[in-house]
């Protein structure tokens, strides 16, 4: 049987027997599939220094200690409830928030649950390789701390379904270790999911992007009048923090050694010759993840947004922020369409079913932080480049501009031209091929990074950065 102190929790698991024997059903599946699909080569022999979480105050979520990836204590936590809290937005806007599932948004909150949980696993099952090429025993680390916590937020959701949704919940957490990225016949739900992540460069772009779109998600997911799932989603978006940090700096440590190399050639653009990764292939995969992670917040029109919104199922990222009356009856929004030509032709449309445009419009804000951080770094060095996010418009697979063409600034190619030219803005699998020389031989000596990547600034919970933070088992 789970104990509460295998499966640290505030949710009162071992006084809830019925909740209890179904998480005894499941927790073998679990560990089965994180032996098949989790961090290959890594799972015995290896001791990780990670961070824990025992409680949701911030001593207990800060928990640093060595441990065995598969007897890493995948928790089960909620925020702290708040006093009196009412629903924020929406129809019953004002009204206190809901502790168990009204019967009539039972289907649409299991969809959103489901949608949430399966980008979990997911994201381990695409990262599984990266541990036998990395750049440092510091990012194999950072990479395992992400792959353990996308499986404690799996652990959240399935405490959901289980709790809250009967069968149909059961049968769903069955199912999201059943389906796998880039399966055949069980592929992950969103496109982005099945996506391969072959290269350390990916894999921060990954995290940078792809994870921020969690965030956002997270973020008005927060917002809901479930307060269950409020409340589970609040305390993963301290974990998500970790995730940004690593895309983060990850790609600002690649663009830091690029310039030192650059600098070290005389400014020639062409630091390949030095064993670096150019800023034009760095500007290629931010284009590539940044379109990709678009795509995740839906349509531009959206009617399932305006029925989470009006329902009070989901809000925006950071409800509150906003300076209206929250319930959007008569709001509009002027969407950036454009007609056959691929010439603007902006239109107005109800606000509630343009709001996943709208949370694009906070995620690209959210993004562009990081990214004046980055030319901050390049300009430092005397180096005329910036990184820059490409329109909206550019390589998207979902909504208003899917199938079109148009280049990174939004100007309108002919499909001839986009073929001759789609290299130049997207990475090409001679890029790919390159990269993966550059991590042919992983480096696991404490201290010593990759030629293509500079130190980070300090290491993790006050460690020197030459700490050993992955160690072989004895």
């Amino acid at each position: 049987m789970i104990s509460s102190e295998r499966i640290p929790n505030n949710v009162g698991l071992s006084s809830d027997k019925r909740l209890q024997r179904a998480l005894d059903h499941w927790h073998p599946k679990f560990l089965q599939w994180w032996r098949d699909m989790g961090p290959q080569g890594f799972q015995d022999s290896h001791q990780v220094y990670l961070r824990t979480a025992t409680s949701v105050d911030p001593r207990g979520w800060a928990h640093f200690e060595y441990v065995k990836l598969p007897d890493y204590r995948w928790g089960i936590f909620l925020a702290e409830p708040v006093a009196d809290r009412r629903i924020g937005f929406g129809q019953f806007k004002g009204r206190p928030v809901w502790q168990e599932v009204p019967g009539e948004f039972r289907t649409p909150l299991r969809r959103l649950i489901v949608t949430q949980g399966d980008t979990e696993p997911a994201s381990v099952e695409q990262q599984r390789l990266l541990g036998q090429s990395c750049p440092s025993l510091y990012d194999l680390r950072n990479l395992f701390q992400v792959n353990v916590e996308e499986g404690r937020h799996l652990w959240a959701m399935v405490f959901l379904l289980h709790s809250y949704f009967g069968r149909d919940g059961r049968d769903e957490a069955e199912e999201l270790l059943e389906r796998h990225s880039g399966h055949r016949d069980k592929p992950r739900m969103l496109e982005a999911f099945n996506t391969p992540v072959e290269t350390w460069l990916d894999l921060f772009a990954f995290t940078m992007f792809t994870d921020r779109d969690g965030k956002s998600q997270l973020l008005s997911l927060s917002e809901s009048a479930l307060d269950p799932l409020s409340r589970t989603t609040r305390f993963m978006l301290t974990e998500e923090s970790h995730h940004l940090f690593v895309g983060d700096t990850g790609i600002g440590r690649i663009i830091e050694r690029t310039c030192q190399l650059m600098k070290q050639s005389g400014f020639s653009e062409d630091v390949r010759r030095l064993g670096g990764i150019d800023l034009p292939m760095i500007q290629r995969h931010v284009n590539f993840w940044f379109s990709q992670s678009l795509d995740l917040h839906g349509s531009e029109v959206s009617s399932n947004a305006a029925t989470y919104f009006t329902n009070g199922l989901k809000g925006r990222a950071e409800e509150g922020k906003h300076q209206d009356d929250h319930v959007l009856a008569d709001a509009v929004y002027l969407l950036g369409a454009v007609d056959e030509t691929g010439r603007p032709r902006p239109r107005e449309v109800p606000l509630r079913n343009a709001l996943n445009e709208a949370l694009r419009d906070w995620y690209e804000k959210d993004c562009l932080h990081s990214v004046e951080r980055w030319n901050t770094k390049i300009a430092s060095h005397g180096i005329d480049f910036r990184i820059a996010l490409p329109d909206r418009k550019f390589h998207r697979h979902i909504g208003t501009f899917a199938g079109r063409r148009f280049d990174p600034s939004g100007r309108p190619l002919a499909a001839e031209e986009w073929e001759r030219r789609r290299h130049e803005w997207l990475p090409s699998s001679a890029d790919t091929a390159y990269l993966k020389s550059l991590q042919a031989a992983a480096v696991y000596e404490p201290g010593r990074f990759a030629n293509y990547i500079a130190p980070p600034l300090r290491g993790i919970n006050q460690r020197p950065i030459d700490f050993e933070y992955v160690r072989t088992e004895e």
